[in-house]
């Protein structure tokens, strides 16, 4: 190999390496703010209900759900905060030492980020507030309640057949009675 080949292979060796290194250091920078996210039933059964996939304690996560109404105490003291969350399945608890978002209060969706303590409690380190991104100006909304039925689900609705599967069925045999 020519001596002109020969640090042309070198210059290149060094780009790569110098790069490999940048790479590694920049994801060694990272890895303690990538915090994985979770809703309460996954911390506790796993995501997709798979074992393999639940946090372990210790593990820094984020966990997104909604204050259990009737959960949260204040310790009088300090500024101490304990409460659940749970989305459609069991409920975490959450400790937290801070000032909490003035958009907290129980039934309102937030989420946690810190550290699992155990596998139903997390020692949270900051706690955002959602708050609803679909906002109806409120001649709007009075309107829209007059007209449609306000946000939930009923008892109607959870029924096998709904009101529209009806009148298809009912279109359908008188279809029918006229061939």
């Amino acid at each position: 190999m020519n001596p002109r080949r020969k640090s042309r292979l070198y210059l290149v060796l060094f780009v790569l390496a110098g790069i490999a290194i940048a790479a590694g250091l920049m994801l060694y920078a990272l890895r303690q703010n990538i915090d994985l996210f979770y809703t309460p039933s996954e911390v506790i059964y796993g995501k997709n209900n798979d074992d393999s996939l639940k946090p372990e304690p210790g593990q820094r996560i984020r966990v997104g759900g909604m204050v259990v109404a009737g959960t949260v105490e204040r310790d009088p003291q300090s500024l101490k905060v304990k409460f659940q969350l749970n989305d459609i399945g069991p409920a975490i608890n959450v400790e937290y030492e801070g000032i909490l978002p003035d958009l907290f209060r129980e039934g309102q969706g937030i989420v946690a980020q810190g550290t699992l303590k155990d596998a139903t409690t997390l020692v949270a380190s900051e706690v955002l507030a959602k708050h609803d991104e679909n906002y109806v100006p409120p001649e709007l909304g009075e309107q829209m309640k007059k007209v449609h039925n306000p946000m939930g689900v009923s008892e109607k609705d959870l029924s096998s057949e709904s009101e529209r599967d009806k009148m298809m069925l009912e279109q359908k045999s008188q279809a029918e009675e006229k061939q």
